[in-house]
């Protein structure tokens, strides 16, 4: 799945698989460069679009996807 990079004081980059809704949140990690990765399913292509959007990428994840039972997660790496 390809990532795009956002600007955001803890996402490092996001990714987005239309045909699985499935979305990839890379946190940044301690070191300010990219850290652990996490996979959350069932999320509809307006949130993704959303979060690319918002001018705090990391308040609209909180608002909209983190701790969102519809959205089970996974982390990758």
């Amino acid at each position: 799945m390809e990532h795009v990079r956002v600007t955001s004081s803890n996402i490092y980059s996001v990714g987005y698989d239309p045909q699985k809704h499935t979305l990839e949140i890379r946190f940044i990690g301690k070191d300010g460069k990219a850290g652990s990765l996490y996979s959350y399913r069932n999320v509809p292509q307006r949130l993704y679009e959303g979060l690319l959007k918002a001018p705090s990428k990391g308040e609209y994840f909180s608002m909209f996807i983190k701790g969102n039972s519809q959205y089970p997660f996974r982390r990758v790496t």
